[in-house]
């Protein structure tokens, strides 16, 4: 039986993007059913005296609010598939694309990329977003998971960072020891050595 795995990221993350590819790729090797959720960088740092984005013009807010927009009206999948589409534009082609390209690469209606320039669909972020964050606090950054660990019990955590995409089973043992750390009674934070510059869309706190 699947595991329900959920996952909120903000799209224009480049870290985020690669730990969902990991979690795709781990899902080749394990029984997880992943599940999509919009959370925003631009909510969580909201009344801080300094942007650690420097997102003075607010454009981080364009794609999470397509997100939602496309959550409402297409669904799980529909998010999966715009997700995907605008990370392959953005985060592996360098493309700070047209979100209407990114819609289409989706096979979605161009038009829905009409959310980004308006407030519709904030109230659907600040929600998605505060589900994520009330698992964990507002002192981490994107992506946050949640699932069950093997006794059924919810487990939820910030990340894992990671800078490449493991593939096959070391995917799948990456999974299996995330897990087991985060679901140690006490266990609060694991820091590696970073091997590339952190990217300014980037926001662990």
């Amino acid at each position: 039986m699947a595991r329900n795995v959920d996952f909120w990221f903000d799209p224009s993350c480049p870290y985020t993007w690669v730990t969902l590819r990991w979690l795709v790729e781990a899902a080749t090797v394990r029984p997880l059913a992943l599940r999509w959720h919009v959370m925003s960088l631009s909510v969580l740092n909201e009344g801080r005296e300094v942007d650690p984005e420097g997102d003075t013009e607010g454009w981080l807010w364009r794609p999470v609010r397509v997100c939602a927009a496309v959550r409402q009206r297409h669904g799980q999948d529909g998010l999966a598939r715009f997700f995907t589409a605008y990370g392959k534009r953005v985060h592996e082609g360098g493309q700070w694309c047209d979100l209407g390209d990114a819609l289409a690469d989706a096979d979605l209606p161009r038009d829905l990329a009409d959310a980004a320039d308006t407030t519709v669909f904030d109230g659907a972020v600040r929600a998605s977003h505060a589900e994520g964050i009330a698992l964990v606090g507002d002192h981490v950054g994107t992506p946050i998971i949640a699932a069950e660990d093997d006794t059924g019990r919810r487990v939820a955590f910030f990340g894992p960072v990671i800078s490449r995409i493991p593939r096959g089973e070391a995917a799948g043992r990456l999974w299996d020891g995330t897990l087991l750390v985060a679901a140690t009674p006490g266990f609060h934070e694991l820091k590696g050595r970073p091997h590339t510059t952190p990217h300014p869309h980037h926001s662990p706190r």
